[in-house]
C-alpha cells in the first residue's frame, strides 16, 4: 500500500497503523504514537540503508547518540543537525 505523507500523518489519529504500510511507515507510525519499543522491534532485524536510517533516529531519540551515530553510518549518513520531530518528517515524506 501506498499512501501520500498527509494520508499517513492523519493515520496517526487512529488506533492501529493503516493496514498494509511498509515496516519503514509502520515504524515511524508506533514512534510518532509512543510506542518506541514497537517501532525499534520493527526495525531493528531489517537489514538495508532505511531501516538504518530509522534504527539511527529512535536510537538518536532515546539519548542513546553512540548507537545512533553507528546506525547512521550504516545508512551511510551523519547525524543530522536538525530536531528529532524535523528527522521524522524528512523520513517519513522520503518514504510515502
Amino acid at each position: 500500500m501506498t499512501m501520500d505523507y498527509d494520508s499517513f500523518k492523519e493515520s496517526l489519529a487512529a488506533d492501529h497503523p493503516p493496514p498494509g504500510i511498509s515496516p519503514y511507515l509502520a515504524a515511524l507510525w508506533q514512534d510518532a504514537n509512543g510506542d518506541w519499543e514497537t517501532a525499534h522491534h520493527i526495525i531493528q532485524d531489517i537489514d538495508d540503508s532505511i531501516a538504518a536510517e530509522i534504527h539511527a533516529y529512535l536510537h538518536r531519540k532515546e539519548g542513546d547518540l553512540g548507537n545512533a551515530d553507528y546506525w547512521y553510518r550504516k545508512a551511510g549518513q551523519k547525524r543530522p543537525g536538525v530536531s528529532l520531530p524535523e528527522e521524522w518528517e524528512r523520513i517519513a515524506k522520503k518514504l510515502t
